[in-house]
């Protein structure tokens, strides 16, 4: 089959639950960032969650279930353990829509999980256990490569194996006539494989998507301008988010903007997961850009309404009134 859009990412459940800052302090929680936690403190941080909610996540995957819900064919490769965890992964991800071509593995580690602490004002605190999805490799990624899109996440950056599957994949992606694209993840990704990311970007992106924080780390300046014209000089797409701000894409020395109406968010947690969904949504359906970062910008509004990370509403309807397709 060939797929509209297939990501590759770290299959993850999220475990969301409201917290006060003060829980924050007490756990010693770092509002706002991700975290990589150990095992121990996993399950530490799991029987301390209040009103669980458990879903299918992790970046791409989240991306891939709103492109999939805007009607596009979608396959998400992610490695998950033969455990509950990942068996209920697997069976979400297909039950939605979305291929799940690589089945829960027999490995010693567990399925990936994040425990993500949501404030009163919206924003998510993720204390992430890799766990099984982040030993994916190149052997781990089936041949399912063709003439749509390609979407990778930094946060696989971590291992070397991740680094050549991703290498490898957008290499198999473009020989079959295909494009392949890249979510920086967090400004920590940006500082801990920079040249990496250079490298990936100039060499193998044709799409790069990312937040000001980390285009400006990624390159090394507190100058957003000079550092989207830097990537956009190596890469033919390039999405900048910026909070409450307006959106900015550059492709080559043009600029893009779509409007972003500020608004104190229920849930911010797949904020930038939905952006992307609708912004490769346009693009892949050969929308304009600055139509295509209007979609991304709606769809990122809706998820940060309610809880969750994955949107709720028909965004293709929404779509529709508002004159975008």
């Amino acid at each position: 089959m060939n797929f509209d859009v297939i990501g590759i990412g770290n299959a993850m459940v999220d475990v969301i639950s409201p917290a006060p800052d003060t829980f924050l302090d007490q756990m010693g929680i770092t509002k706002g960032i991700m975290q990589l936690i150990e095992r121990d403190r996993a399950e530490l941080l799991y029987a301390s969650m209040s009103d669980r909610v458990e879903a299918p996540g992790g970046s791409v995957a989240n991306t891939l279930a709103g492109i999939g819900e805007l009607g596009l064919q979608t396959a998400f490769i992610g490695k998950v353990k033969d455990d509950a965890l990942g068996r209920f992964y697997a069976d979400s991800l297909g039950k939605a829509g979305t291929a799940f071509p690589l089945p829960p593995q027999d490995v010693d580690l567990p399925t990936s999980r994040s425990m993500i602490f949501v404030s009163p004002d919206g924003e998510r605190s993720m204390n992430t256990y890799l766990g099984a999805g982040a030993d994916i490799s190149s052997a781990d990624v089936p041949d399912v490569f063709g003439t749509g899109l390609l979407f990778l996440e930094g946060y696989l950056f971590d291992k070397d194996e991740g680094k050549t599957a991703f290498s490898e994949a957008a290499t198999k992606m473009k020989a079959a006539g295909g494009r392949s694209a890249i979510t920086i993840s967090d400004p920590f990704c940006a500082e801990r494989h920079r040249a990496d990311f250079k490298r990936l970007i100039a060499e193998d992106m044709d799409i790069a998507i990312g937040n000001d924080a980390e285009w400006m780390t990624l390159y090394e300046t507190d100058d957003l301008d000079a550092a989207l014209r830097q990537a956009a000089e190596v890469c033919e797409i390039v999405a900048c988010t910026r909070s409450g701000d307006a959106v900015w894409v550059q492709q080559g020395s043009q600029r893009f903007t779509a409007d972003v109406t500020p608004v104190t968010p229920v849930d911010a947690t797949g904020a930038g997961d939905q952006f992307a969904a609708g912004f490769l949504y346009g693009v892949s359906t050969g929308a304009a850009l600055d139509v295509a970062a209007a979609m991304g910008v709606m769809c990122a509004a809706e998820v940060i309404g309610h809880i969750g990370p994955r949107p709720e509403a028909n965004m293709l309807a929404a779509f529709k009134t508002a004159g975008l397709v």
